[in-house]
């Protein structure tokens, strides 16, 4: 490559669950609740010329649950964002969307991937395209996404590896036949950014569609330095050969180009350091990362009779990263106030991801008891060859990878970031070389079990067979290992009335010792870290187009760990939990999203574990003050939250811990119809200007959030 287990639950769970599960009784949710509310027919969005429904998973291609499946009846804490509300929003980044979600946060990601904490649990590769795992780490767009789905907890029955915390997945654009139309926006905001995007279905003849979408922005945000450009387009073809069968083709190109970012360190009180708000530990020449993809995915369904169908799914991409960057990595408050060490390297990546998925869905009864069952496999082959250099500070005979930055000494934007006047060298010390073969076979089996009309068991399995050999190019070695793994997933479902569901699940997954990269064996010759999750919650449609959701759960990660000595240890991460939603019209005019979470958490030595907010909440009112006006106000809350988990060889600790402070951001939009079919938009974030810290990857890289600032935009379809 060139340079360039706790055995029993928390008594307090189980009483929270009990307490949900009592809320089945018949009587009083009966009178205010409509006589039915069929999911799948409410709409989320209603403005003259877009209408999006979102309270099904999307059901006429595949998707996270591999069925079509009403939210009410999944035994899952999950949430859905529907492409208008990303319009309306004004949401470009996953992250946008994890804000406004309860039981999840982001985790800074180095500033060159998206970078989820679900439920306590940090993950930047779980992530899916139309079920299908998506997993190389890069920033996300949304111009080709029909909705976005974060279901919450372990499940390795349908994702297999990973998934500890829990899934996000895109379902993206596809053809549609017998219709069409081209729709678009165009935004700048105060920043200097500006994007744009194009959404094109052309209905061939009755029997295929041609749809094209494409996107372009360019990037600026209030921080030195920052800038950058993001290309996609990814034109796809539906082809219906007969009533019964359907075959979806695309391919998807993406160039990104982005300045990286890593914040400002923490200071003696283990807070971000307010005074470095507008510094960039970095240099404008280095700090870079570049992407450049080709992904092809074909899915073919059929319909073999009423009762049984299948589909199967095709995806390959190619991905070529590259990463280079200086950052913060150690500062004393205290002792030296005016220098700040810094650290770099540079990673390059190149992929290849083979994927190939199947299933076929089959309803039958036995008796009076119905079944809905599916069966299905999925074969993995990636091959990866990554590398890692570290710079050079010293021309001398040794090398150094570490620098002092004097912020007193700083004559201008960028510079004094080297070491005794000498300049940083060029980065020639290789420190890490691999490449990487992986083969993973799954098969599962699932059957939802309609044992009465009021009650639904979900029962299922799946095998995983992962098998990876890493060649150590640095080191001359290599080493394989292979790690098989049965993991269930069990469901019930109970449904007093049509509107109202209350459920319970245990879940399991599992994430082998070389990682979510797989760029090394990790510990080798260790069981994978295995995740298990119980949860308990309650669904309720108590009004047209209102929707209330709540669920209490516990994970529980027991990870293998080498220590040295006996040769392997178990550190244990306890995760507990409440997460609450309510979505919907209050009146036809006010449309309301409000989600809170309560987490606590802690691992094996009595600690508080990274990245998990006590609290979060989070809420969105649009409301419709004439027939072309409308108005949004929001706000997000994070509570507190730790930056690290503690090492137990730096105990005892000799200060506070690294932390992100809380804070409350409010938002605030205002959208006008200039015609039926094209609305001005105004997108306000952090309407007060607070300053605040969303973020962390380590201790001395807190994000610096984004000061007062505004979007236009105009969006039209015709």
């Amino acid at each position: 490559m060139s340079y360039k287990n706790k055995e029993t639950y928390s008594p307090r769970l189980l009483s929270t669950a009990a307490f949900l599960m009592a809320l089945s009784g018949p009587a009083t949710f009966a009178d205010t609740a409509a006589e039915s509310s069929d999911s799948a027919e409410k709409d989320v969005v209603d403005l003259p010329g877009y209408v999006a429904k979102g309270t099904e998973l999307y059901t006429d291609q595949i998707n996270a649950l591999k069925t079509p499946t009403p939210i009410i009846n999944v035994p899952q804490s999950l949430s859905i964002t529907d492409s208008e509300t990303i319009s309306q929003r004004g949401f470009d980044s996953i992250g946008d969307i994890v804000t406004y979600t309860p039981g999840v946060n982001m985790s800074m990601g180095e500033g060159h991937r998206d970078a989820v904490v679900f439920r306590g649990v940090r993950s930047t590769a779980d992530f899916f395209v139309d079920g299908v795992r998506d997993d190389v780490q890069y920033y996300r767009p949304l111009y080709n996404v029909e909705q976005v789905e974060i279901l919450r907890g372990p499940n390795a029955l349908f994702f297999g590896r990973g998934g500890a915390g829990g899934v996000l997945n895109r379902v993206m654009k596809k053809g549609e036949i017998g219709d069409d139309f081209n729709a678009f926006t165009f935004g700048v905001d105060s920043f200097g950014a500006f994007d744009g995007q194009w959404d094109s279905n052309i209905g061939i003849d009755e029997k295929s569609a041609f749809r094209i979408n494409a996107f372009y922005e360019h990037l600026d945000n209030h921080r030195e330095f920052f800038d950058g450009e993001r290309f996609g387009v990814t034109p796809t073809f539906r082809f219906q050969f007969t009533e019964d069968t359907t075959l979806d083709v695309s391919y998807e190109y993406m160039d990104h180009e982005r300045f990286i970012d890593r914040g400002v360190p923490t200071g003696a009180d283990g807070e971000p350091v307010d005074d470095f708000e507008d510094i960039v530990f970095g240099d404008p020449d280095h700090n870079e990362s570049t992407l450049e993809a080709h992904v092809f995915r074909a899915l073919l369904q059929h319909r073999f009779s009423d009762v049984l169908k299948g589909n199967l799914t095709a995806s390959y991409g190619t991905y070529d990263k590259y990463y280079a960057n200086f950052y913060a990595a150690d500062y004393d408050e205290i002792a030296t106030p005016d220098v700040v060490t810094l650290d770099g390297y540079v990673d390059q990546t190149e992929r290849d991801n083979f994927i190939l998925s199947g299933n076929l869905i089959g309803e039958f009864e036995t008796g009076d008891i119905e079944h809905t069952l599916i069966f299905g496999g999925e074969f993995i082959d990636t091959s990866s060859d990554q590398d890692r250099f570290n710079p050079d500070f010293d021309p001398g005979p040794g090398t150094e990878d570490t620098a002092d930055f004097s912020i007193s000494g700083r004559d201008a934007p960028g510079t004094g970031f080297n070491a005794g006047g000498l300049d940083a060298g060029p980065f020639t010390d290789r420190n890490d070389a691999t490449q990487s073969d992986l083969s993973v076979y799954s098969f599962f089996l699932q059957d939802e079990i309609q044992l009465l009309e009021e009650l639904q068991v979900v029962l299922g399995l799946r095998y995983d067979s992962f098998d990876i050999d890493v060649v150590d190019v640095e080191n001359g070695t290599s080493g394989s290992q292979r790690d098989e793994e049965v993991t269930p997933r069990l469901g019930l479902v109970y449904k007093p009335q049509e509107n109202i569901s209350v459920y319970a699940s245990y879940s399991e997954t599992f994430l082998p010792q070389s990682g979510e990269q797989f760029a090394n064996l990790g510990d080798e010759g260790l069981d994978p870290d295995e995740f298990s999750n119980l949860e308990a919650g309650v669904k309720w449609d108590f009004a047209e187009g209102l929707s209330f959701t709540a669920a209490v759960f516990e994970i529980q990660q027991d990870a293998a760990r080498s220590d040295g000595e006996s040769g392997g240890s178990v550190e244990e991460i306890d995760v507990q939990g409440f997460e609450a939603q309510i979505s919907g019209y209050i009146t036809d005019d006010w449309f309301i999203s409000a989600g809170y979470s309560y987490m606590e958490g802690e691992d094996t030595n009595g600690f508080d574990p990274r990245e998990i907010p006590e609290h979060t909440f989070s809420i969105w009112n649009r409301y419709q003050l004439t027939e072309k006006l409308g108005l949004g106000l929001g706000a997000t809350y994070q509570d507190e939250s730790y930056i690290s988990n503690v090492d137990p060889d730096d105990l005892p600790l000799s200060g506070p811990r690294a932390e992100l402070p809380s804070y409350v951001r409010v938002d605030a939009a205002a959208y006008y119809q200039l015609t039926e079919n094209l609305r001005l938009q105004l997108n306000i974030e952090n309407l007060l200007d607070e300053l605040y810290f969303p973020s962390a990857h380590s201790t001395h890289q807190a994000t610096v959030g984004a000061p007062i600032n505004a979007r236009l935009s105009i969006s039209g379809r015709f």
